[in-house]
């Protein structure tokens, strides 16, 4: 799925949050970032895979982790879905597919016999000098902070 590998630079991010302001990976340099990729605001899985990561925030803020998820919805759905469901992290609106393209994770989905293009689930742990030390791509969204912490 994704082109890159564990030890590889995570590349650039110059996107924008829910708030409309720039985000960038080079603001989290000294930290280690969760980096999720889901496919849509307010579907099922996505809604249960944020949930996971909010009602466990503490427990990767506390082990020096900083969150951020990515979609290609607008700002304004990324504002509703974290307003409904209390979400402490920012989302990135990737709308131009620029950030999705870099990860390697959109593309060729199915779906009830259906084609499509879409981000396929992936989580990207980076450490504190930028590289990725673990791709974790078989996401399980009930479970997804154990997946990360161990």
């Amino acid at each position: 799925m994704t082109h890159l590998k564990i030890g590889d630079k995570a590349p650039a991010i110059n996107s924008i949050d829910q708030n409309g302001e720039t985000i960038t990976l080079d603001q989290f340099k000294g930290k280690k970032v969760v980096l999720y990729f889901y496919p849509k605001d307010m579907t099922p899985g996505c809604t249960v895979q944020s949930c996971n990561l909010r009602d466990n925030y503490q427990t990767l803020l506390d082990k020096g982790y900083v969150v951020l998820g990515c979609s290609v919805d607008s700002p304004a759905r990324h504002v509703k879905f974290i307003k409904k469901y209390d979400l402490p992290f920012s989302l990135i609106s990737d709308e131009d597919k620029k950030v999705v393209e870099d990860y390697g994770v959109w593309g060729l989905k199915k779906f009830m016999g259906k084609e499509y293009m879409g981000i396929n689930r992936t989580t990207f742990v980076i450490d504190e000098k930028g590289i990725i030390e673990d791709i974790i791509e078989k996401v399980n969204t009930k479970e997804h902070t154990s997946q990360i912490l161990n």
